[in-house]
């Protein structure tokens, strides 16, 4: 059997230190960690200040950004409603020239009227505003037709019978719908 050495008799310890080395040895290690907080604190700092000025610069350029968009929206109303106006123009221009002929026949009237119609619809039309005219016995499409009443008729039930008032779309969206009358049920 081997003789193994008291466990508090360990070979290769250290001298113990005296109470006053304690305290030094400890009051160095109080100092050390007081350095390295106080280089986190300085570091955590600097972090903190590029933080808040990333943050300002964004928050500014947010802003300028939405007022840009704002501005930009202003002038596209602006101008659709002025570019609008000036194809509008040219059919005043016509009605009144034709409101100054004094001794007109009811034919020049009736061509006037009619090219100050080719014009107005040439206008409209350049500015995406076109006319829903359904076909009489087309279908009936609740989304661009109001129907005005139900009559007897010699088609199927639930298309157009006769147009009553021409409809309009502007880019795909109805902007007045196509009154109607549609055939009932037999």
């Amino acid at each position: 059997m081997s003789q193994t050495p008291p466990q508090n008799e360990q070979p290769d310890q250290n001298p113990p230190m005296s109470a006053e080395e304690q305290l030094a040895a400890e009051a160095a290690s109080e100092a050390d960690a007081q350095a390295a907080l106080q280089q986190e604190l300085a570091t955590l700092k600097a972090q903190n200040a590029d933080l808040a000025d990333q943050f300002l610069r964004a928050k500014a350029e947010a802003e300028n950004a939405r007022r840009r968009a704002e501005e930009e929206i202003a002038k596209v109303r602006k101008f659709a409603v002025e570019s609008f106006a000036e194809s509008m123009l040219a059919v005043a221009d016509s009605l009144e020239a034709g409101l100054a002929v004094q001794e007109a026949t009811s034919e020049q009237l009736r061509e006037g009227s009619q090219a100050t119609l080719r014009q107005l619809k040439s206008a409209l039309e350049r500015h995406k505003v076109l006319e829903i005219n359904p076909a009489a016995a087309s279908r009936f499409d609740p989304h661009q037709h109001q129907a005005i009443s139900m009559v007897p008729a010699d088609q199927e039930a639930n298309t157009v019978v006769t147009v009553l008032q021409k409809g309009y779309l502007i880019a795909d969206r109805v902007l007045r719908p196509a009154l109607v009358t549609v055939a009932a049920p037999r």
